[in-house]
């Protein structure tokens, strides 16, 4: 069966970031997937790809979800890893001054208890500019924008990082350093 670009990248973003064990596939401890395994996995659950789809899906993605290998044999997940089997090893860097974070409304009250935790992914997730944090919070319910002193954060010796699609993570956020828009 063939499926349009969106239900693969949805497909891609289940077993690379999620779920590989689901549909027999492998990910090394950096969330690499051999290409020629990952095909012959997705063609068990319906998903007729190629080499040539799934670069045409990686190249496409507006969000960069997907990163190829520099040989164009292996494909990994960017970020957003649930799975406990992949760690990759992002280099820290300094975060800019302000960070944003959307998530939905009924989350709030929780998030100023405990602050920003990365609940079933390995890190809390955030984003540069507000408008990504807007679409990403919509995902969720009525979306809410916290911003984020990151710098502040990270000159009292929090870690942060940026995947290859420009996503900044670290482990947690305390409240202290959320601001509610």
């Amino acid at each position: 069966m063939i499926k349009n670009n969106t239900d693969i990248s949805k497909f891609l973003s289940y077993v690379l970031r999620h779920q590989p064990e689901a549909v027999g596939l492998t990910l090394d401890k950096n969330g690499w997937a051999e290409l020629t395994d990952l095909i012959v996995c997705a063609e068990q659950q319906g998903y007729l790809l190629s080499a040539a789809i799934i670069q045409e899906v990686v190249a496409s993605s507006d969000k960069k979800r997907f990163t190829l290998s520099e040989d164009g044999l292996r494909i990994r997940a960017a970020q957003g890893h649930s799975t406990q089997q992949v760690d990759i090893a992002y280099k820290e860097k300094t975060p800019p001054a302000i960070l944003y974070h959307g998530t939905a409304d009924r989350f709030i009250e929780a998030i100023r208890e405990q602050g920003l935790i990365p609940m079933s992914r390995q890190y809390v997730h955030l984003s540069s500019d507000e408008v990504t944090a807007i679409q990403v919070g919509k995902r969720h319910g009525k979306p809410v924008v916290l911003k984020i002193k990151a710098l502040d954060m990270y000159e009292k010796g929090f870690r942060f990082y940026q995947a290859e699609n420009g996503v900044w993570l670290s482990n947690s956020i305390p409240y202290e350093f959320i601001q509610e828009s």
